[in-house]
């Protein structure tokens, strides 16, 4: 399940790509399979870090690649270990909303990238999430920690203030908005809540099959329930 639209990026031999918080690797994966481009994937999390492994040597032993290399590193985002302007492409996808010190963040996010290169920022959009945070008081904890949602102008005012300036914004994943909804209603820590699992069965279906129905009805519906907010900037020339 890709938030990040690569269509919309000029993804070009020799790039080299950081992915932070990458979770268990699903955008690091995806960007391996441009040719001849460098990715590396950065979490705190080592678990996630070692399913990410897994995930993109699986891409390597099925030929799914595009013959350029990938790396991973345990990393915390207010500290990146990586020299400044090195990156052509920064990806943050559901990141800052788990950040104490999201300013920090979104500092060394702009301190890695290349002038005049992009960076993709995904957050949890405004209204779903609200609604998510009424309909339960255990939903941020189950999700490690929603500490803030962000609304759309503030956030793009946020960036922009730090030198970067905002080109595209679009919305992803209408489908999942009903199921946290549904998921915040009966209990976002149960496991035994049928109708949660059997949308759950639904999504996984949708994510391994892409029926173009289910994909037409996704994008037809994301401007009004996209579960996500996805902006992107380009950082200004020195």
């Amino acid at each position: 399940m890709l938030t990040i639209n690569f269509k919309k990026l000029n993804i070009r031999p020799g790039y080299r790509i950081l992915d932070i918080g990458c979770g268990t690797g699903r955008h690091t994966a995806a960007v391996f399979q441009f040719k001849k481009i460098t990715v590396m994937g950065a979490d705190h999390n080592i678990h996630d870090l070692c399913e990410a492994r897994n995930r993109i040597q699986l891409h390597e032993r099925l030929g799914e690649h595009g013959g350029g290399r990938w790396g991973l590193a345990a990393a915390d985002i207010v500290g990146l270990p990586f020299k400044s302007d090195v990156f052509d492409l920064v990806i943050c996808s559901e990141v800052l909303e788990h950040v104490a010190r999201d300013d920090i963040a979104a500092a060394e996010l702009i301190r890695v990238l290349k002038p005049a290169c992009n960076l993709v920022v995904s957050v949890p959009r405004y209204l779903p999430e609200r609604i998510c945070w009424t309909l339960s008081k255990d939903y941020t904890a189950a999700n490690n920690g929603h500490i803030r949602i962000y609304r759309k102008k503030k956030l793009i005012r946020c960036l922009e203030s730090l030198g970067l300036k905002h080109w595209s914004v679009c919305y992803a994943h209408s489908l999942h908005t009903p199921y946290w909804w549904l998921k915040c209603l009966l209990g976002p820590d149960r496991e035994d809540a049928g109708m949660v699992n059997l949308y759950h069965r639904f999504l996984s279906w949708d994510i391994m099959k892409k029926p173009k129905l289910v994909g037409w009805t996704d994008r037809l519906l994301n401007p009004v329930l996209g579960k996500s907010l996805v902006v992107y900037f380009k950082k200004e020339k020195k």
